[in-house]
Parts: structure tokens; sequence; C-alpha cells
């Protein structure tokens, strides 16, 4: 297992050399930065190039990346056009995403597993037609719509839960938008476990454990279940990064100061060390989380081993 880690680690270090410098490329490829911090107004030629030649941007792009690179492992991603430390930034916005991703990642789970077993286990029945109808309106509606329908309902009409998240992010506050964040995720997980309990419910250790006069409850618990979670987990691991990198739509509906917020602004000001400073933490999440699953898959399943 040890030896598997660290071979895994390993492989992550071109990945995310890779993956940062293409995302650099790109948000270089979106024009002059410094015509995009001036705004409307035409900058004065002689300033642009002193803050062009401040920030490096006459470098060539593979000497500004090898900058940013050795910033990055001293700790320093950069200083955002407003004079900022862009590590001031993350501290402000990711405890707040972070909170947001976990209530969704708890409706995604619980509720999403919870469906898609009660769906498998009542094949054909109107439990399952019910669940998939559902699901399938979920992923049909875009998360904007389901979003702003939810926030007046819930928000403005009924008054249940606010309309708008205050600052600070209490997670009471974070329950509607949360939800919102999961929906359509949430969906597919229920529609996934409903396929593999399916398919499962007819393999010859459930029959086996059946035959044995086990409870139901734990047949599908300790043996269903446990094999049935495996392509769901894997769904899971890779929906983690996204959801936290996804989050701008939401963010935006329920006005949260978290990542989604931040990589707008920087897109929007072409805030090179600002979008490339949150997307490379995004990475790095991303990266530790498909470790994560892999590993879960020995827990889930004894016949994995790694060498």
């Amino acid at each position: 297992m040890g030896r598997y880690v660290i071979r895994r680690l390993l492989q992550m270090i071109p990945v995310f050399i890779g993956t940062t410098f293409i995302i650099f490329a790109m948000v270089h490829a979106l024009g002059d930065p410094v015509a995009a911090l001036f705004g409307d107004k035409a900058p004065d030629p002689a300033v642009a190039a002193q803050i062009r030649q401040q920030l490096g941007l006459n470098d060539p792009l593979i000497v500004q990346y090898a900058h940013y690179m050795k910033g990055i492992f001293s700790g320093n991603l950069g200083y955002a056009f407003n004079g900022q430390p862009v590590t001031e930034l993350l501290k402000t916005a990711y405890p707040t995403t972070l909170k947001l991703t976990i209530v969704a990642f708890t409706f995604e789970v619980v509720l999403g597993i919870s469906l898609g077993v009660i769906s498998g286990m009542r094949r054909g029945r109107f439990a399952d037609t019910g669940v998939m109808v559902m699901t399938l309106i979920v992923i049909s509606i875009p998360t904007f719509v389901i979003g702003y329908v939810l926030q007046y309902l819930f928000g403005v009409k009924w008054g249940i839960f606010d309309a708008t998240v205050p600052d600070g992010a209490p997670f009471n506050a974070l329950i509607l938008p949360g939800f919102v964040l999961a929906s359509v995720s949430l969906a597919y997980v229920a529609r996934l476990t409903r396929t593999t309990i399916a398919e499962n419910s007819k393999a010859d250790y459930v029959r086996t454990a059946t035959a044995k006069g086990l409870p139901r409850r734990r047949v599908i618990t300790h043996h269903l279940l446990r094999n049935s979670l495996i392509p769901v987990i894997t769904f899971l691991g890779t929906d983690l990064g996204a959801l936290m990198g996804g989050a701008l739509v939401t963010e935006r509906i329920f006005n949260i100061k978290g990542v989604g917020y931040y990589l707008y602004q920087g897109i929007l000001r072409q805030n090179t060390p600002t979008v490339v400073g949150f997307v490379t933490v995004l990475v790095i999440v991303f990266l530790l989380a498909n470790l994560l699953v892999d590993l879960l898959y020995a827990v889930l399943d004894p016949r994995i081993r790694y060498a």
C-alpha cells in the first residue's frame, strides 16, 4: 500500500505541471491583462509598459510559468492586480466554498445513495419509476433555473431559508445553496446506485447470503451495497473537485463570496495570478480526491490489492 501511494504521488507531479501550464497559457490567451486592469480607459503607454515590466509580462510564457512554479514551492502564489496576495484571497474564499461543498456532498451521498438503493431494490415498481422520473427532471433543468426557483419559493415566498447567505456563511444558511449545488450530481448518484444495485441483487453472493438466512438489512448493507458502491465512489471522487470548482453559479445566485465569486471576478478582469492561483489549488484537491478514491476501492472490495 505504501509503495502504491508513493507511486501515485509521483505520477501526480507531471499531471500537476501539465494541468497548471495549460491553465496558465489559457488565462494569458484571454488578452492583455494590463489593458483589462484599466477597464474602458486607455492606459498611458509609459505606465502600461512599467506595469508589464513589474509583472514580468514581457518575458516569454514559459519563463513566466517557471517563475510562477518557483513561487508556488516557496508559498507565494503571486499578487492580485490590487496588490493583495493571492494566498490571502484563498484564505478568505476556500473556507466558505469548503463549507458549501461539505453540505452539497452530504446531500449527494446520503440522499443520492438512499434513493438509488430504494429504486434498485424496487425495480419496476412505483418507487423506482418515481425516482427515475424525478432524477431525469432534475438533470434536464439547468442549475441556475433550479437555484432561482428554490430561492424564490423557500427564501422569498415562504421564508423557510435565507434568500442570500450572510457574511461568515454559517452552515444553516448553506442548506438551500448546498442542495442546489448538489442537485444534478445527486440525481446521477441515485441513477448510478440504482443500476449497480439492480445488477448485483441477482449475483451469486447475494443469493448465497440470502439462502444462509441472513436478515435482509444485513444482506443489503454488508454484501449488496458494499460491492455496488465502487462505481459510485469513483463518481463521487471526481465530483468532489467539480463541486468546488463548479460552485460559481450557485455562489452568484446566493451571494456567496467563495471560490466561484473570486474566479468570476478574476476572469472578468483578466487577473491572471488570481485565476491561476485558485485553479492550482483546485487541481491539487482534484488529484488528492482521486487518490483517496483509489484507496477506498480496497476498503470496499477486499479482493483488490495494491502492489
